[in-house]
């Protein structure tokens, strides 16, 4: 197992509630999908960004991330130098997974978010983070977004669960429920770890995009408990601090498996 930091993890302050990007969007129209999303005039700055970023991630993933997170990366084989385009992003996913990429402005609205996912559609940032925001950023940017998301989506069962988890939502009319819907999002696709043979890997985008999460995730700080939906709908978390509790999947057909059985217990699916 790589090796890990000893220092304590930092407490990350809350925003001052004026960053637009924290607003999510309530959708009037449609978001552009594949194709129809234009290629931005990022600037050299920017594209220096993603290339920072990036060089890091791929120094510190390999024998932390999940071996699937890091094939679906190689079958992307995504820009290193400069931002990729949505589009080309979005024909690598269809041609795998059936899915597409929506340029969306921001965060979204939660129902429409989920409707997209449950249409096979991940609603994906074009912008990116300052550089003053290397090791955080309050809100998704597009290397969270492309970087973190996508390569777990080339795989076929993590698509099939996204899927399902667009299609839960949807259906739920219970405030109680949907917070556990949230917190079950949260504790996989986010801050999801799984067994692989090599040992215990990350596949969550959050900390996959963050190299602070990352090397904070496998350390003795952090509880790992066995994936249980119904144990880790009630597990509560905190935005503004490296999470202290992570839930661990045996395989991603377990994952899926044990999602389905949960959301049809409830009416869900």
């Amino acid at each position: 197992m790589p090796s890990t930091p000893t220092a304590a993890p930092p407490t990350i302050p809350p925003p001052d509630g004026h960053d637009p990007r924290c607003i999510p969007h309530k959708l009037t129209q449609p978001l552009p999908v594949g194709e129809a999303c234009v290629y931005p005039a990022y600037s050299p700055e920017e594209h220096d960004v993603w290339r920072t970023l990036y060089a890091r991630m791929a120094e510190l993933l390999p024998g932390r991330a999940a071996d699937e997170f890091l094939t679906g990366l190689t079958a992307l084989d995504l820009d290193r130098e400069k931002i990729p385009s949505l589009a080309a992003v979005s024909r690598q996913l269809h041609h795998a997974t059936g899915w597409q990429i929506a340029r969306t402005p921001g965060l979204l609205d939660a129902h429409d978010f989920f409707g997209y996912l449950a249409r096979r559609i991940f609603p994906c940032t074009d912008y990116i983070r300052g550089r003053h925001e290397l090791d955080y950023t309050p809100a998704p940017d597009c290397f969270h977004d492309i970087f973190g998301h996508t390569p777990m989506i080339m795989h076929p069962r993590f698509a099939d669960f996204y899927q399902r988890i667009g299609q839960a939502a949807l259906a739920c009319r219970d405030p109680a429920l949907e917070e556990q819907l949230t917190r079950l999002y949260w504790f996989t696709v986010e801050f999801g770890l799984v067994r692989n043979p090599g040992g215990l890997r990350i596949y969550g985008n959050g900390i996959i995009s963050s190299a602070g999460e990352t090397l904070h995730s496998l350390t003795g700080r952090v509880e790992q408990r066995p994936f249980v939906p119904e144990k880790t709908a009630l597990q509560p978390y905190d935005i503004w601090h490296f999470q202290d509790v992570l839930w661990v999947v045996d395989s991603f057909d377990r994952l899926e498996s044990e999602f389905v059985r949960w959301a049809k217990a409830h009416g869900l699916l």
